[in-house]
């Protein structure tokens, strides 16, 4: 007889993809070029791809998926997220997520033995029917213009000790994406 938390997790492995294909990554990787992080992509030292993760909660929630990574355009290795949080949540959503590496070092703290992004980490969440153009240096203003042709500002964060992360939904009813406390093991290639 499965318990609630056996279920929490068995929703989970089923919303995060089984696999990951090479062109999972690649669409994943146009689709946040498309959003407006292609400055992004051109200019990180590296990056690490996670083209579907699922995430869900009822007081315990979890997240989990699993990703690419990349050195100056080359894959290197494999990535996989998991993420467990307890406190007022329900729901489920399904997300994307690119973490950018702005130089070897950043990279190479990534890639260490049990990586965690602690609580003060932000995520840029960007919506997949706008275009925005984001600035690597470090913050400020960006103008994004919606897909209704609407345009709006908003504050981009820049890299943050060597690293930037967006998110994109893909679907879901959980209202906020939140990447505290987020482990990520590393396999290389």
């Amino acid at each position: 007889m499965l318990t609630r938390f056996s279920w929490f997790f068995l929703v989970i492995a089923l919303i995060s993809s089984p696999s990951l294909a090479a062109d999972k990554v690649e669409l994943a990787l146009q689709e946040f070029r498309d959003a407006g992080a292609g400055s992004y992509i051109d200019a990180a030292y590296g990056y690490a791809v996670f083209p579907s993760i699922g995430k869900a909660g009822l007081f315990v929630g979890g997240a989990h998926g699993k990703g690419r990574v990349f050195r100056e355009g080359t894959e290197i290795g494999k990535s996989t997220m998991t993420q467990v949080s307890v406190g007022l949540q329900f729901g489920g959503q399904v997300y994307k997520q690119i973490i950018f590496f702005e130089d070897a070092r950043a990279l190479r703290e990534f890639t260490s033995e049990g990586f965690e992004f602690g609580g003060q980490a932000t995520a840029v969440a960007l919506n997949s029917g706008a275009s925005a153009e984001v600035s690597t240096g470090g913050g400020g203003r960006t103008s994004v213009t919606v897909a209704n042709g609407e345009s709006s500002e908003v504050d981009s964060f820049g890299f943050n000790k060597g690293m930037a992360v967006f998110t994109l939904s893909q679907g879901g009813f959980m209202v906020e994406v939140s990447i505290g406390g987020q482990k990520f093991s590393y396999e290389p290639r």
